[in-house]
């Protein structure tokens, strides 16, 4: 599959193009995502793509929302015709890349879910011994299995900055005390289901973000991507130990050896070498074979 750094459709209107996906109009009630084969990290859209990426990425969070659906409802219309839209041409441009989804109303928050302390959380716990205000155990370490997995919601912020964590009283105060308590039970449902089976396939889900929105009758749905390398941590199960940050089957490989690099995490972003590029490409791959088996 040829590298698709941005989608060129023109039968149809670009509403949005985010870090990695590009949205159109299908009319009134639908639209068309196409995920890109775009790296974002640290907030910053890298200048090249990963070639496959997106694919991989569409199929995995595929995977997952057929899994769910006996949970909640999912914003995927498979029902719909794309031929009816796009030129053959444009049906190539998207092929495996591509969702057809219900126009919903998106909630303004990322639905986080921590199992193990690493990344943002880690940081917070070392600042103030709690994460998104949530107490921890003292004398926890780096990617230290949590007790119980946590809740820890995320403002949505615009291309190019940073989310910030918010606390649960934010999340009500945005969305209102019931649908809050909906988001976060749903959020640690989806987490506990998907850890536990991602483990017997040698995949430790550390954390993972969930995006929801409601239709015209107020039904939660899950919506944008799921537990895919982008949204979560993915770790081998066989090198795990705490202490240390682990190797990761995510973009946390590209973090790392930007890390490496005198670069202020500012756009425009480094170029990468084909190794990265490369090894990258393989991770994700690997990732959709021991979760999907495809």
């Amino acid at each position: 599959m040829q590298a698709l750094f941005e989608s060129t459709l023109t039968s149809v209107p670009l509403l949005h193009k985010g870090k990695v996906r590009d949205i159109y109009a299908l009319g009134d009630r639908h639209m068309l995502i196409v995920t890109s084969d775009r790296l974002s990290a640290f907030d910053v859209i890298l200048p090249q793509p990963i070639p496959g990426k997106g694919a991989v990425l569409t199929a995995v969070s595929n995977f997952w929302m057929e899994r769910f659906s006996r949970i909640l409802p999912n914003h995927l219309a498979p029902e719909v015709d794309l031929a009816q839209y796009l030129t053959p041409a444009e049906m190539q441009q998207v092929a495996g890349r591509s969702n057809v989804v219900r126009k919903l109303k998106a909630l303004p928050i990322e639905a986080v879910a921590r199992g193990y302390l690493i990344g943002s959380g880690w940081k917070d716990y070392q600042k103030t011994g709690a994460v998104c205000g949530i107490a921890l155990p003292s004398g926890l370490r780096l990617a230290d299995r949590l007790p119980a997995p946590i809740f820890t919601p995320a403002d949505k912020a615009p291309v190019g900055q940073h989310d910030e964590n918010i606390d649960f009283a934010e999340v009500e105060r945005r969305i209102g005390a019931d649908l809050a308590a909906q988001v976060r039970d749903t959020t640690l449902r989806l987490y506990r289901e998907a850890a536990e089976f991602a483990l017997a396939r040698g995949i430790i889900i550390a954390d993972t973000k969930f995006e929801f929105g409601v239709d015209e009758k107020g039904t939660l749905h899950l919506i944008d991507e799921a537990l895919t390398p982008d949204s979560s941590r993915f770790w081998p199960a066989e090198t795990y130990q705490p202490g240390i940050s682990p190797p990761s089957f995510d973009k946390q490989f590209i973090r790392d050896y930007l890390e490496t690099l005198d670069w202020d995490k500012k756009a425009p972003g480094p170029t990468l070498p084909q190794e990265i590029i490369d090894k990258s490409a393989a991770k994700y791959r690997e990732a959709q074979r021991l979760l999907t088996g495809a």
